[in-house]
């Protein structure tokens, strides 16, 4: 039996996960299998993965082939390193207790990086949010100034027509009399002329 280590699918549409299984190769993508192990979730950021190691490299090591996806997944989780030491081990490169060493390097080098993309990705995302929550605040500053200017026209269009004061009575009645009082001492002046021509006249008849 050709043993392969597949995905198998579960999950909604537009929303799926897989198990990752042991099966025959000449078993459907989804019919049965021999056994489970793990779990791979690409709908994170990074994608999820559950695998029980120790079964998983057990089975590599037997000759189970995986398909592409699945090869990707178990060489990111250090199945493939682990078997590259172990075969070290077989042939007297190392020892057993260089592999495990070199191993968990090769784990701690992988967290550290793995560390640094996720800060890294926090920090676009607060970037991300920084240069939207600016770019929101410049419309929002727009629309206001927009909504101050068209209520300043309308208080503008709406406001009372200027009230003209009006003269004191006693200042218009003053005003209108100066000029009667002028015309009455301009007729009364040539009287005055007169009567004082006639006054001599008058004396001498009476002599």
């Amino acid at each position: 039996m050709a043993t392969k280590i597949r995905l198998q699918r579960h999950g909604r549409k537009s929303y799926a996960f897989y198990s990752i299984v042991i099966a025959d190769s000449r078993a459907p993508r989804d019919g049965k299998f021999t056994e489970k192990l793990g779990i791979y979730n690409p709908n994170t950021n990074p994608a999820t993965v559950d695998l029980n190691f120790d079964s998983a490299l057990s089975w590599v090591l037997k000759g189970a082939q995986p398909t592409d996806t699945v090869r990707t997944i178990l060489s990111n989780e250090g199945i493939y390193m682990k078997k590259h030491l172990l075969g070290g081990v077989a042939k007297g490169a190392f020892g057993e207790a260089e592999a495990e060493a070199k191993f968990e390097a090769w784990k701690a080098n992988k967290q550290t990086g793995l560390a640094a993309l996720k800060a890294k990705q926090e920090a676009d995302a607060k970037a991300d949010a920084k240069a939207r929550f600016e770019a929101e605040k410049k419309v929002n500053e727009a629309k206001a100034k927009i909504l101050a200017d068209k209520k300043a026209a309308e208080e503008a269009a709406n406001a009372p027509a200027p009230v003209v004061e009006e003269a004191p009575v006693a200042e218009v009645v003053a005003e209108e009399a100066a000029p009667v009082a002028e015309v009455a001492a301009e007729e009364a002046a040539p009287v005055a002329e007169v009567a004082a021509e006639e006054a001599p006249a008058a004396e001498a008849k009476a002599e």
